[in-house]
């Protein structure tokens, strides 16, 4: 039986895992899986990448469930809207 596709959400809750090495090879590709048909999770995680580079490494035990869930909001906002904000009608 064929796992679920992977939701965005997920995807944030389990990005540090992905960038650390730390996942199942099983939700490793359900991970890319998504990857590849999300830009808006592909320019999450390559914002992650860019992120850790500059501050370097960033344990998951630093980021309080609150501000978890606050970015999650942020990008879930984000990612409905697009990049140039809501849509409005002309």
């Amino acid at each position: 039986m064929a796992e679920a596709e992977m939701s965005c959400r997920e995807l944030v809750e389990l990005v540090t895992d992905y960038l650390e090495g730390a996942m199942s090879p099983s939700e490793r590709i359900r991970l890319e899986e998504h990857l590849q048909i999300c830009r808006g999770c592909r320019a999450y995680l390559d914002q992650m990448q860019q992120t850790i580079q500059v501050v370097g490494h960033l344990p998951e035990e630093s980021v309080t469930p609150s501000a978890q869930e606050e970015l999650l909001k942020v990008f879930q906002a984000w990612k409905a809207n697009g990049p140039n904000g809501p849509a409005r009608a002309t």
